[in-house]
């Protein structure tokens, strides 16, 4: 996929029906209000060489870092990056976090933020790398709910 697909996919999270649970090639998880995408993945080079994981978990980096300058460019400068380990921390205390950012407190350590003006949403991009059985992702997250 290349970057202006990216793009759309992102721009069309901002009007998709989120009260349906509707899938597709790129659906990683949904529910009521949400949805999150995998826009890019390693393709399973994650295991074996380690130089190889790191080559592809840059490479997944820089993709979600060019994503979010050039939202910025359409959405306006995002919130302040958002480090995921005290939405876990809260997790792990019990404390009841709305889906999707529970569940992305597991997958990634940051979240880029935006609520695009008029959308009443947030759309987040992040890189899920946390589980050195599976690939790497970079994930899309659009939901009603407010952040915690």
């Amino acid at each position: 996929m290349d970057s202006a697909k990216y793009l759309a996919k992102l721009d069309s999270l901002c009007t998709e029906d989120l009260s349906e649970a509707r899938g597709g090639s790129d659906l990683f998880m949904a529910g009521p209000g949400y949805r999150i995408v995998s826009l890019a993945a390693s393709h399973g080079l994650r295991t074996g060489d380690a130089s190889q994981r790191v080559e592809t978990a840059d490479d997944v980096q820089a993709l979600k870092d060019d994503l979010a300058r050039q939202m910025n460019g359409r959405w306006g400068e995002q919130q302040p990056s958002w480090g995921m380990v005290t939405l876990r921390v809260r997790v792990e205390r019990g404390e009841e976090i709305p889906e999707p950012w529970a569940t992305m407190s597991i997958l990634v350590d940051e979240l880029d933020l935006w609520q695009p003006l008029g959308t009443g949403r947030w759309i987040a991009l992040g890189v899920a790398d946390k589980d050195d059985a599976d690939e790497v992702h970079v994930l899309a997250v659009a939901s009603d709910t407010d952040p915690p």
